[in-house]
């Protein structure tokens, strides 16, 4: 059996290493496109903070860690899946014929309509590469510009702001982690930001990048390493649908992410927003499976398919689409929808249906002089989401509720009245639901209880 594995992100090396466990005799191929060793994007803050060098960013440690696995590694971008005739095609010419495919390409920085997003000193920062050229560039007082204050551009910024650039953050929505926290909880993010001298637009566009004469730091810098003459660049002019215009030797684009699924057109593989799954992760055609930040799977939690592109995702699903390829069936037994955000020191979260749902009921908290916000909501009896600013106590009880779809029973009015009483109400309810659970799982195995 050939397993060929596209992606070799964490989903994509999770995959091979479970296969070949579990299918010792197998051939495995995976396919990565780019030149480095399989590493973790959620590792390059750390490394643009200085943390951790490049090695401390590779998923395995060992140089020969694959060459002892006995799984063969191609370092080519794929452009084209042939489901029918079990094939792939890669941009260096090269077709591979497989029995079982898991596609675990992950996603992709978006690029913005915007002119001047291909000038010298704009940058994504989704890749080693995308790293070298920020860490080359984003050196103290530099002027940095990042477009986008989502959850991959605040940890970025984290990352920048240890550097000591002077920030400036730019955000077409109305408020700070848009996808993530309510109008309260965004400016309130906002305002810690702009405390820790970072300058914040919300509800602002770039609308051009242009290249002034002024030669800037970004230029200068760029010359010194070789990667430009000494004339051939000036300080960026980044025009804002405010009227307002900022100048900047560095302008970081982290205005979102989507699944990097291009190839599959015409392939006859189903995708919306990402390659759709089933509870195995097998997608429409058997025998191809997607894992990771391309897929999507059912959460149980929303009652729908969604893509939720966190790394703990990724490794779950890659475990579960590999003992499916190796004919051990096992099921996914959802969608873990978590954030957990360090704001320059400012922790929030974000689980389950953060926003409410229809005919439910909400409980919020808030304490701006202590910089502490708390949400929850509910359906019925079980809390389906919630999120928090500067609360930190029980960030894993709002998890095992959300999650756990734990009944509440009087407890949800005893929570509406005081969002506070969170541990209490996951002592008394989770537990004695877990212990519920438990026997009758022990009446089911005893046969008793028909």
């Amino acid at each position: 059996m050939h397993h060929v594995i596209l992606g070799a992100g964490p989903a994509g090396v999770i995959a091979a290493e479970t296969l070949r466990k579990h299918a010792p005799a197998d051939s495995i191929t995976l396919v990565g496109d780019e030149p480095d060793a399989p590493y973790s994007r959620m590792a390059i803050p750390y490394l643009l903070i200085g943390n951790i060098d490049e090695r401390g960013t590779y998923l395995r440690k060992s140089d020969s860690h694959f060459d002892d696995l006995r799984i063969t590694q191609v370092k080519a971008k794929v452009t084209r899946v042939d489901a029918a005739g079990k094939t792939v095609h890669l941009d260096n010419g090269q077709s591979m014929a497989f029995d079982k495919l898991l596609i675990a390409t992950g996603s992709h920085p978006m690029r913005p309509p915007i002119d001047g997003m291909d000038l010298p000193g704009v940058h994504p920062c989704w890749t080693l590469a995308d790293a070298r050229a920020i860490q080359a560039l984003a050196k103290p007082g530099a002027r940095v510009l990042q477009m986008g204050a989502g959850f991959i551009g605040c940890i970025i910024m984290e990352a920048l702001a240890a550097r000591g650039v002077k920030l400036s953050v730019v955000e077409m929505g109305d408020r700070m982690v848009p996808r993530m926290m309510g109008p309260v909880a965004g400016g309130m993010i906002r305002d810690w930001c702009e405390a820790k001298g970072v300058q914040v637009f919300t509800g602002t566009k770039v609308e051009a990048i242009s290249q002034g004469a002024e030669k800037s730091l970004i230029g200068k810098l760029a010359a010194a390493v070789g990667l430009g003459s000494d004339d051939d660049s000036g300080a960026l002019h980044v025009r804002l649908s405010n009227g307002q215009t900022v100048e900047a030797d560095l302008v970081i684009s982290a205005t979102g992410v989507r699944p990097a699924i291009g190839f599959l057109k015409d392939s006859g593989i189903t995708c919306l927003q990402g390659v759709l799954t089933d509870e195995h992760l097998q997608t429409n055609v058997p025998g191809i499976y997607a894992a990771g930040d391309c897929a999507e799977a059912f959460d149980m939690v929303s009652g729908k398919t969604i893509v939720s592109a966190i790394q703990p995702n990724a490794a779950e699903q890659a475990r579960v689409a590999a003992l499916n390829m190796v004919g051990q069936k096992t099921e996914l037994k959802g969608v873990t929808q978590i954030n957990v955000l360090d704001t320059l020191g400012l922790i929030s979260t974000s689980f389950g249906n953060w926003e409410g749902v229809a005919d439910g009921q909400s409980a919020v908290l808030t304490d701006k002089a202590a910089g502490r916000h708390l949400s929850l909501q509910f359906k019925d009896d079980v809390m389906v989401g919630c999120n928090s600013v500067g609360w930190t106590e029980h960030v894993g009880v709002m998890r095992g509720l959300v999650e756990g779809q734990v009944h509440l029973g009087p407890w949800k009015d005893r929570l509406v009245q005081d969002p506070t009483k969170l541990m209490d109400a996951y002592l008394d309810c989770a537990q004695g639901q877990g212990r519920w659970n438990g026997a009758a799982d022990e009446r089911r195995r005893s046969g008793a209880g028909h």
